[in-house]
């Protein structure tokens, strides 16, 4: 691994020691909730859409778990912003590995992505898709 690896490693610990949009929404359009039960993580997202109910104006995120997870949260809780749902909806395990610019292990990979399917599953409730009370990453 080279020095632009280095670079990726250290925006992923800056993310999780300080995350970004963290905390919870008061009044948020679309509230879901998920976990890695192989590693304990948990993040819960807070979509606040814009009046067309299609754009996503804000995103907020709480949650416990490793270094990966919470930083994959922040770091998708900024570019969430401003997309489209059905953009978001579109996102797979690619973006996000692309998002953090690391090589992930198999394992790992269901830390990174817990983020994305806790909004893509949010977005499905909203919107009257599917019924669950949790996504997880098994």
């Amino acid at each position: 691994m080279g020095l632009g690896s280095d670079m990726y490693r250290q925006q992923i610990l800056d993310h999780y020691k300080n995350p970004r949009n963290y905390g919870e929404l008061e009044d948020a359009d679309i509230e879901h909730v998920g976990e890695n039960p192989m590693c304990g993580d948990t993040i819960k997202m807070f979509v606040q859409l814009a009046d067309d109910d299609e754009t996503i104006e804000y995103v907020s995120f709480v949650g416990d778990g490793c270094a990966i997870s919470q930083a994959s949260a922040s770091m998708l809780s900024g570019e969430l912003q401003g997309r489209t749902l059905a953009s978001v909806r579109e996102m797979d395990r690619d973006d996000i590995i692309d998002m953090l610019g690391v090589e992930l292990s198999p394992m790992r990979i269901k830390c990174a992505v817990l983020a994305e399917k806790v909004a893509q599953d949010g977005i499905d409730i909203h919107d009257g898709e599917i019924d669950i009370e949790e996504t997880t990453t098994e």
